[in-house]
């Protein structure tokens, strides 16, 4: 048997869930991406309320560890390793390209790659590609887009383009193989996929791991100094 904590600070939409023996037992969310600090720690108690769970029965805690919001990453990441330290508990980090890709294909994929999008600044996105056996194509990256920053992907297969900075690859990508689904991660597709690193016990080192920046911070006043 297992108890899991899921916490994800990385993007607009936060959640936190609590799952056992991969059964969602209690989810809460937040919308306002600027609050996720303040939010995260009486979300968590009022959801381990609801659920007549104690924290005690965790046997581990899995973050989104990125690509995303600086801050969100940090106060997300900070949190879980905060419970780990306070419970003696294991640590799960999730990379967040990898979980959009394998939530997406175990929804909706047919065949083709799998394109995932987190918005960063102006027309740069943070992205990876996968193959429809969610094998890693393209390494994670910052990528300024360009209609032909694709082209080899999509010159024989569909390529489904999703996350929050899809859409503005969408009105410069005018291939018949680009596929923009109308579709969002869910709070229950973070808890599966922490569930199934649980299971081959796929645990960070909890001294060492960081968030996911994949490039470092950018301050306009500290570059202009």
């Amino acid at each position: 048997m297992s108890c899991l904590l899921t916490i994800d600070t990385s993007l607009e939409i936060a959640s936190v869930s609590v799952i056992r023996d991969g059964e969602l037992l209690g989810v809460e969310t937040n919308t306002s991406q600027k609050d996720h600090a303040a939010w995260l720690q009486p979300a968590i108690q009022s959801m381990f309320n609801k659920s007549e769970i104690l924290l005690s029965e965790l046997d581990a805690i899995g973050v989104v560890a990125g690509p995303g919001s600086y801050t969100g990453l940090r106060v997300g990441m900070a949190s879980a390793k905060g419970f780990c330290y306070a419970l003696k508990k294991p640590l799960i980090t999730l990379n967040g390209l990898y979980v959009m890709a394998s939530a997406f294909r175990s929804q909706y994929f047919e065949n083709g790659f799998i394109c995932p999008m987190v918005d960063a600044r102006r027309m740069e996105v943070f992205t990876a590609l996968y193959g429809a056996d969610l094998n890693q194509v393209l390494d994670p990256q910052a990528m300024i887009l360009e209609e032909a920053s694709f082209d080899y992907w999509l010159a024989d297969q569909a390529v489904y383009f999703i996350g929050n900075g899809a859409a503005k690859y969408k009105v410069l990508l005018k291939s018949p193989n680009a596929i923009f689904p109308e579709w969002r991660i869910s709070p229950a597709d973070i808890a599966r996929i922490t569930q199934e690193i649980y299971n081959r016990d796929g645990f960070a080192d909890l001294a060492y791991a960081e968030p996911m920046y994949i490039k470092a911070f950018y301050h306009p006043a500290k570059a202009n100094s």
